[in-house]
């Protein structure tokens, strides 16, 4: 699978411990690396698809100060689509708002009918990717209907109904930038943690340091605005659990039997 990363601040933080830290979890998740700094005048995206502890770029970056407001990072395990650069996480996009949106996933659609139309518009192949495009879309409908751009508690709502609609069956641990909120959710047990201090909040798939870790909330979409709770949606009762023989398709499919 992959491993996600976020940081959703009340002020700028130095994030190279925990960014360390977290690549160095790349010896498992060798197929892709990304790191998106949001939350800043100039938006930064950064996507590779070598080894994150064998990336010159990102020990050079890591050399530095990296300070971030609002951060998403991803080390990748390949499920669905080839090691490329177009699969590699975060995928990004534009609202007609211009509202820009990131996206990082740590799991598998296996199935959702409404992502198949996307598989004809995306630049990669993965069903991360998809989910993006569908949330834009969904965006843009309810935004059209209104006859003007969502408001905060409106796009929860929107990402609401489509986590829940979506997670029946699928392994979905996702993070989600919208510019003002960032979105978690995850709906397989003991796959993704948060941190409190005073910078504001830190969610990882495993805990990068001994102390100050908790589970984050299960089955349920939260939203958080500069570190803090804000919004909580409907919890489901769609837990995940793994079953190696439902990836056996998607491994022939990607490896051409």
């Amino acid at each position: 699978m992959c491993e996600i990363y976020g940081f959703s601040g009340n002020r700028e933080k130095e994030l190279n411990t925990d960014l360390r830290e977290f690549y160095s979890h790349a010896n498992e998740h060798p197929n892709g690396w990304g790191l998106a700094l949001l939350g800043r005048q100039e938006t930064q995206i950064i996507r590779e698809t070598n080894r994150a502890d064998q990336s010159e770029y990102l020990h050079e970056l890591l050399s530095e100060s990296i300070v971030a407001k609002t951060a998403l990072a991803h080390i990748r395990l390949a499920t669905i689509g080839n090691v490329e650069y177009e699969n590699c996480h975060p995928f990004v996009g534009t609202d007609n708002s211009g509202r820009s949106w990131a996206l990082i996933h740590n799991g598998t659609v296996f199935e959702n009918d409404r992502l198949n139309k996307y598989v004809f518009l995306q630049k990669g192949e993965t069903d991360s990717e998809r989910i993006l495009l569908y949330i834009l879309e969904s965006i843009n409908e309810a935004s059209a209907k209104l006859g003007r751009p969502l408001n905060a508690e409106e796009r929860f709502q929107i990402l609401d109904g489509i986590v829940n609609s979506s997670s029946p069956k699928n392994k979905l641990n996702l993070l989600i930038d919208d510019g003002e909120l960032l979105y978690a959710h995850t709906n397989f047990r003991d796959s993704l943690y948060l941190r409190k201090d005073s910078f504001g909040t830190t969610f990882s798939t495993q805990p990068l340091s001994e102390t100050g870790w908790q589970p984050a909330p299960f089955m349920t979409l939260t939203g958080w605005r500069e570190g803090k709770l804000v919004f909580t949606g409907a919890q489901h009762q769609n837990e995940y659990f793994f079953n190696a023989d439902s990836y056996k398709p998607l491994y022939m499919a990607y490896s051409g039997l």
